[in-house]
């Protein structure tokens, strides 16, 4: 300490000021009467605030490693830019027409939403499988697409161009899914925990939904559906701009050689693509009841706002299913979640029926938000855990378009047939209820082993190795 100089500072042992000095050089430089003023307090607090917010926030994001970081920044932009669009778009679909022409405009455009998914799932399922490292590129090339279409629908939402770029806008988003959910493994430092790091991602993207909601509404009340259409292509393009900061596969396409191509496709195990009809089934259930609880409200003469109240039900209970299903998967394995989602839904369904209105419809938009996180957030957990790097592409690729047309299959329904909140609710809660029993059904009867064939010659394999062959899968430890 001797190197030190003598001075009104005494240095810490590091060579730093100490903290006990400017404590009291604050001390002293207060007020004399030693009285604490109220704003110096309330401040003090906001600060101690703010920082307590700014380190959860900043904890959210870097848990994870830096390739996280950046891919859920990108969520959250990409998030952002669905939820405008759907403010701009909701006006058009249901309140400014009659129930009947709005009936006509949302069977339109499921149709226009379903028609295209029987081509482009296996095209992109086939251009991720032969070159991964194209993922991040398509991600990119998505999230300029949906700029320019949300620019091309401005000023033409009374057109039928609308609904052209309405289904382009819809399809560039489920492709955007489909090559983040690819991706997550490879941003991770450690790819553990799936489970839990899909539903930390679902958290960051309904917090970016809830703070694009509100943005987006105020577009809408001063600038008409315009705005928030215009907002949506900003958001576009900073997802696009912090996609490419994404980390690409390494770019090795994960063949077999001497196997045809048609033996190559991924095989799921058993107990997946029972997970993946059962998250079809809630997804079903979902579509269903959004659309009959809209068409209910809309036959009140309810407004947006209760609209609004609807979907910020849903949303609100897929955050707390992002909150929850992490608390799950550390009990519990995935197959239990998906089973609790049906549940959920056959619960709300039945007991809504009993007092239907605007409360019991947010309380089962609520609910069934839930369930659709559980189900989806364990089953993409299993699928990352059970798929290849170099295959998950291709399996993402399947499984979202399945669980697009299962969405339409049930919102196409109540459109379609018009029916009381009565009678919908009680076929939702029976559809439900009876796809939880094939589900455990189905899980209880041990898997029958496959035939051999009849030609000793043609057995290619020893009766223990029947699986097909698959390519090297990573460790998702």
């Amino acid at each position: 300490m001797s190197e030190h100089p003598p001075g009104p500072r005494a240095p810490h042992r590091d060579g730093r000021p100490g903290r006990r000095h400017h404590r009291v050089a604050a001390w002293a430089a207060e007020e004399p009467s030693g009285h604490v003023p109220a704003t110096s307090s309330l401040s003090r607090v906001s600060r101690a605030g703010t920082r307590k917010l700014t380190g959860s926030v900043r904890s959210l994001f870097e848990t994870g490693g830096r390739g996280f970081r950046n891919l859920a920044i990108t969520q959250v932009f990409s998030t952002a830019a669905d939820t405008l669009v759907s403010i701009g778009l909701a006006g058009t679909l249901f309140f400014s027409v009659p129930t009947a022409e709005a009936r006509g405009n949302v069977a339109l455009y499921l149709l226009l939403t379903v028609a295209p998914f029987a081509v482009i799932g296996p095209v992109l399922g086939r251009i991720l499988d032969r070159a991964p490292m194209a993922t991040r590129t398509t991600l990119i090339v998505a999230a300029l697409g949906r700029a320019v279409f949300a620019l091309a629908a401005l000023g033409r939402l009374d057109s039928l161009w609308l609904f052209p770029a309405a289904f382009m806008l819809l399809v560039l988003s489920r492709v955007h899914g489909i090559t983040r959910n690819a991706l997550l493994p490879l941003a991770l430092d450690a790819p553990r925990a799936l489970v839990a790091a899909n539903a930390r991602l679902a958290w960051i993207g309904v917090l970016a939904g809830g703070l694009a909601g509100g943005i987006g509404l105020l577009a809408l009340s001063w600038l008409d559906a315009n705005g928030p259409l215009a907002l949506s292509a900003v958001a576009a393009l900073a997802a696009a701009a912090f996609g490419r900061r994404l980390p690409a596969p390494d770019g090795a396409a994960t063949r077999l050689v001497g196997v045809p191509r048609r033996q190559q496709r991924v095989q799921l195990p058993r107990e997946v693509r029972l997970a993946q009809l059962a998250t079809a089934g809630v997804r079903v259930g979902n579509g269903f009841l959004l659309l009959l609880l809209a068409f209910e409200l809309q036959q009140t003469d309810a407004g947006l706002l209760d609209f609004g109240a609807l979907l910020a039900a849903a949303g609100g209970g897929y955050a707390v299913a992002s909150r929850l299903v992490p608390l799950l998967a550390r009990r519990v394995r995935e197959e239990p979640i998906v089973l609790a989602a049906l549940a959920l839904t056959a619960a709300a369904a039945f007991s809504a029926g009993q007092w239907f209105g605007l409360v019991a419809a947010a309380a089962v938009a609520g609910v069934a938000g839930i369930a659709w996180g559980f189900a989806k957030l364990a089953f993409d957990g299993l699928l990352q855990a059970s798929v290849p790097a170099g295959r998950r592409g291709a399996a993402f690729t399947r499984s979202e378009t399945v669980f697009s047309v299962a969405w339409v299959v049930g919102a196409i329904i109540p459109t379609a047939v018009p029916m009381s909140a009565g009678v919908g609710l009680a076929l939702a809660g029976f559809g439900a209820l009876a796809a939880q029993i094939v589900y455990v059904s189905v899980l209880l009867v041990p898997e029958a082993p496959p035939r051999l064939p009849d030609d000793p010659a043609d057995r290619t394999a020893p009766p223990g190795d029947t699986a097909p062959p698959v390519a090297e899968r990573e460790d998702p430890a």
